[in-house]
């Protein structure tokens, strides 16, 4: 007779339903892009409506623009006493900035390789795949081909590369490096909930029949699948709701300005986190329509609009709302850097925060590209705040960027004269407590644009 046993499995699923897919979608857009579709959907959507600025006296116009940074459930608060006040900012304080960054896809993945749990000969291999990987996201090599590019003292395996490649494909965007249509939409499937309904259905499709559904041969693929109108319209709406060019979702193109999604301040020893609200205009539902369709009048158009604008209200929610559980993660883990810059910065990955918010890795990757904060030590990037682990002499865990700042430090401390070596570096970072390889030092120097120890010294003789 067979024996029962329970068992608890912990693990992380990124629960994706049509609401949330949209909302994940809204989240990646920087404000401009995000701004740019709320006024798309307000053209063409007659539910919706923007809520109008309220005209009176001066007081209540401030009252009204302070409201619009700082509402309630928008600001977060907690004791950390440490170190003293910084300047508060006007109510109609607003901040645009030059943006000179334009990060490229390749780059979007291997900063993913580094902040994600890869262990190392995975990162070797993930690098690899990288490589591959055309600006669509599709992967443009066999894992055979991939494995023999690869060190030969490394003793690859083609099991590997797949393993390897299938992690890679439910990095952001989701579904980069399939090999065709049918293996990045089902890698976009796979990640929502296995009680979704039209899931299974969906997965199924894309096996043998999406050539059916591209030549809107529904009648046939009904047939073929021996599915109802229902169940092929819900497995459709999925399937539509994927990205045929993950990639694309990647913008090589530099924003003209930077606008703050949320602001760190000190107040009262305290630092205090607040969503940007003023970036984006409040909506609301047109309630002379909606009580006409909930009087009885059939209208499908309407009704269809009406679920839609609401769907777009929530997923703004959802947007804010989930900008403020990261920002307030990052900010948690990074007083140290607020308080006394660079050098404090620790190490936190991907994963850090994912499971401290409990979002799924790739969600949190979307949450802090193109995202910025304003803080008194200047506007950054979310994904600025993470760096990878390195030892440190206590045993204890440093972060590369840390480590970075401190290589800039002394080579800013050096005599012209005598520069420092890499080696002499990794010796004074030694003294200071850091464990770090003369190789490393040579992999952050170049990183900070600056040149090996005979390039310095020439310049300062000439």
């Amino acid at each position: 007779m067979a024996k029962l046993s329970l068992q608890l499995k912990l693990g992380q699923q990124l629960t994706m339903t049509p609401q949330l897919q949209q909302a994940i979608r809204l989240l990646q857009m920087p404000v401009m892009e995000l701004n740019a579709q709320i006024e798309e959907a307000l053209e063409t959507n007659l539910m919706l409506e923007q809520d109008e600025p309220e005209s009176g006296n001066n007081d209540s116009a401030e009252n009204d623009s302070t409201e619009s940074d700082v509402v309630e459930g928008d600001e977060y608060e907690n004791p950390w006493d440490e170190g003293s006040g910084s300047g508060e900012r006007g109510p109609d304080f607003q901040v645009e900035l030059s943006d000179t960054s334009a990060e490229t896809l390749k780059e979007h993945l291997l900063w993913q390789l580094e902040m994600e749990h890869f262990e190392p000969r995975e990162v070797v291999v993930g690098q690899a795949i990288v490589d591959y990987i055309n600006d669509d996201g599709y992967l443009t090599e066999t894992p055979s081909g991939i494995l023999a590019t690869l060190p030969a003292d490394g003793a690859f395996s083609i099991d590997e590369v797949e393993a390897t490649l299938a992690k890679v494909q439910v990095l952001d965007p989701v579904g980069v490096g399939a090999r065709d249509l049918a293996e990045c939409v089902r890698v976009q499937l796979g990640l929502l909930r296995t009680d979704t309904p039209g899931r299974e259905l969906a997965i199924r499709i894309t096996e043998d029949s999406l050539g059916l559904v591209a030549d809107n041969e529904l009648a046939m693929l009904r047939r073929n699948l021996s599915a109802s109108d229902e169940e092929l319209e819900q497995a459709l709406e999925l399937i539509k709701a994927c990205h045929p060019r993950p990639g694309s979702a990647i913008s090589n193109e530099t924003p003209e300005y930077i606008i703050p999604d949320v602001y760190i301040r000190k107040q009262d020893n305290r630092w205090v986190v607040e969503v940007n609200r003023s970036t984006s205009p409040k909506l609301h539902i047109n309630q002379a329509y909606a009580s006409a369709l909930a009087s009885g009048e059939a209208h499908s158009t309407l009704r269809s609009q009406l679920q839609e604008a609401r769907w777009l209200i929530r997923s703004l929610e959802i947007r804010n709302e989930t900008l403020l559980k990261v920002a307030i993660c990052i900010v948690e883990r990074q007083v140290d850097f607020l308080e006394h810059g660079e050098e404090a910065m620790k190490p936190m990955v991907l994963r850090d925060v994912a499971e401290a918010v409990e979002m799924h890795e790739s969600t949190i990757s979307r949450v802090t590209t193109n995202k910025y904060m304003h803080t008194p030590r200047g506007v950054f990037e979310f994904r600025y705040f993470f760096s990878s682990q390195l030892s440190s002499a206590d045993g204890s865990g440093e972060s590369s960027t840390a480590v970075r700042a401190r290589i800039k430090r002394l080579i800013g401390e050096e005599n012209p004269l005598k520069p420092l070596s890499d080696s002499k570096l990794a010796q004074l970072l030694e003294a200071e407590g850091s464990n770090v390889a003369r190789r490393t030092v040579a992999k952050y120097r170049e990183a900070l644009n600056i040149p090996p120890s005979s390039e310095r010294k020439k310049r300062a003789t000439h």
